[in-house]
């Protein structure tokens, strides 16, 4: 039966997970409370590794939670039942969105598939900010506070730093190319996760 339940969970995630990758962890989390097929922390992990390996988040993690409820086999009925519902879907809309570009009904609808999507993100979200600081005592996990606290403000600060360069080159006519080029580098997601890598494993060893 658990096959079975996957493979309908996992359809019905791919259906509904509008966004992307992020869109599909509110029904991950929901399926460790549902269904008990992993907890919360290991929900926590197979984001992690997902975000650090080559893939889509949504298909990466989907597999690790296939895994942990049926192993290889679950992990590859999971993967292939999230990507059915948009396969038959983009392969349905592709052939009438030109014809049809221009309609204010697929206009309006695109409108209300943009804040939705960025609602299931920010539902996905802060539960996993939650849970990744907080302890099941409810103390603070010192480690995982310092590390988002100090990922947090450097993402910000190179992104700030990166579009008034770039706004302030544009507007003079002229910039340095070498400048924003490392501006550029560094906003790479490889650095973000490498620096979280390191921050992790330097706090940990306190």
């Amino acid at each position: 039966m658990t096959l079975i339940e996957i493979v309908l969970e996992f359809l019905k995630t791919g259906l509904f997970a509008v966004g992307g990758g992020l869109a599909v962890l509110p029904f991950l989390a929901e399926f460790a409370d549902k269904h008990g097929w992993y907890t919360l922390e290991q929900l926590r992990e197979f984001i992690a590794v997902s975000e650090s390996i080559p893939g889509p988040l949504g298909v990466n993690v989907v597999i690790f939670a296939g895994y942990a409820a049926f192993g290889v086999l679950g992990g590859i009925v999971a993967a292939l039942s999230l990507v059915t519902p948009s396969v038959i879907i983009v392969n349905a809309v592709s052939r009438a969105l030109n014809k049809y570009r221009e309609s204010t009904i697929v206009a309006d609808l695109f409108a209300f598939l943009r804040p939705m999507s960025v609602g299931l993100i920010a539902g996905a979200v802060f539960p996993l900010i939650t849970a990744a600081i907080l302890l099941e005592t409810g103390g603070f996990n010192i480690t995982a506070s310092v590390v988002f606290v100090v990922m947090t403000i450097f993402v910000f600060a190179l992104n700030f730093a990166h579009l008034r360069l770039t706004a302030r080159f544009t507007a003079r006519g002229r910039g340095n190319p070498a400048l924003l080029a490392l501006l550029r580098y560094l906003s790479h997601p490889l650095m973000f996760v490498a620096a979280g890598a390191v921050l992790g494993i330097v706090f940990g060893g306190f």
